[in-house]
């Protein structure tokens, strides 16, 4: 488990990386967030450093038109 710090850190980053992507795109929204959460439980906690995991995971991401 994270602090409330770090989870609200980690919320805001997904939030932030996902601000064009539709609440409707699920799975678009699951992988960003897993992999945000995967950088997390390995330490990365740094705000640039979890957005680029983002942003990566983003660019990855299924989408219902792939």
């Amino acid at each position: 488990m994270f602090d409330t710090a770090t989870t609200a850190l980690l919320r805001a980053v997904l939030d932030e990386v996902c601000e064009t992507v539709s609440h409707r795109e699920i799975g678009a929204r699951t992988h960003v967030a897993s992999k945000i959460l995967e950088a997390a439980t390995r330490g990365e906690v740094s705000p640039d450093g979890l957005r680029q995991v983002g942003r990566d995971a983003l660019s990855r991401a299924p989408t219902m038109w792939r």
